[in-house]
């Protein structure tokens, strides 16, 4: 039995689905169930409630193997209550039932100059380092920035032709599609024969700047798209305009911050698992309907 949580999260419902073709014995704890696809909902053991609550994580684990883990970004708290305090009763359960495997989604950076100071990512490893100390194996998928995120943007990209990031323009990161990492992940899930602790940085094949970035939308979009780089300043003004606390919102400043002086470029030579999507097959084949349609 497979524990994922998460399960209507991008991530999460793909991790699901994959296991589900390989035939494998699924539970799922989601606070709301009926958000997941119905074909999907009719096949997998459902407990209802949140993983941050140890009674539903007990549940959840009692007969189960393995713990898909992914601590949904709560913008009302303070980074350190969004990952590690959210985790901890889990923690608790894992380390009393004993002999569970776990793996986790996670920012990439350990062992890098950014490594305590880059906001979210720095929160999301102590929150690793935590499920570590309290399971029999233990496996971080360490990711950069998602493609998915610019699907936040396909209405502006498509009205107004201008993409927006803190990023200087020039700035040549790598890029994770979520797809690719919900498929490590379940690899990582339906295998039973690793052991101890590791962090596997998850990288696309393709390292690209923000500026390369705009001429592969430009080509999906049939429109010349552009770039435009903003301050930290308004990026912590929309995230607070969107609900965040004060802290989350500087969280996602030093996140980006971190990312923009190269702690993504220096964490990469970590032990790495290298994905086969890149930006321009999944531009075409995520964003481009979004920008045609």
């Amino acid at each position: 039995m497979i524990v994922v949580t998460t399960p209507t999260g991008q991530i999460g419902q793909e991790v699901v689905r994959i296991l589900l073709d390989a035939n494998r014995s699924v539970r799922v704890i989601a606070r709301d169930p009926d958000m997941l696809p119905r074909p999907m909902l009719d096949r997998v053991n459902v407990i209802q409630g949140s993983h941050g609550d140890s009674a539903i994580v007990e549940r959840a684990l009692t007969d189960a193997d393995t713990l898909f883990w992914v601590a949904p970004p709560d913008m009302k708290q303070t980074p350190e209550q969004a990952y590690v305090e959210f985790t901890r009763p889990a923690a608790d359960v894992i380390r009393r039932l004993g002999g569970k495997r776990v793996v986790s989604v996670t920012g990439i950076g350990r062992g890098t100059a950014w490594a305590d100071r880059a906001g979210l990512v720095t929160a999301s490893m102590k929150m690793d380092d935590l499920l570590a100390s309290s399971a029999a194996a233990f496996r971080a998928l360490a990711m950069p920035s998602f493609m998915e995120n610019f699907t936040r943007q396909a209405g502006v990209v498509k009205d107004q032709g201008v993409m927006t990031g803190t990023m200087d323009p020039d700035r040549k990161v790598p890029w994770t599609s979520t797809r690719d990492l919900a498929a490590v992940a379940a690899q990582l899930l339906r295998d039973g024969a690793w052991t101890g602790n590791d962090e596997l940085s998850v990288l696309g094949p393709d390292v690209l700047s923000l500026a390369e970035i705009a001429l592969l939308m430009s080509e999906a979009a049939g429109r010349d798209v552009r770039y435009q780089q903003i301050p930290f300043d308004t990026l912590k003004a929309q995230f607070l305009k969107r609900g965040a606390s004060e802290s989350f919102a500087q969280g996602y400043v030093d996140m980006y911050r971190a990312k923009n002086e190269g702690m993504d470029n220096t964490a990469v030579t970590r032990r790495a698992e290298h994905t086969p999507t890149g930006f321009r097959e999944w531009c075409n084949l995520i964003l481009q309907p979004m920008l045609l349609n």
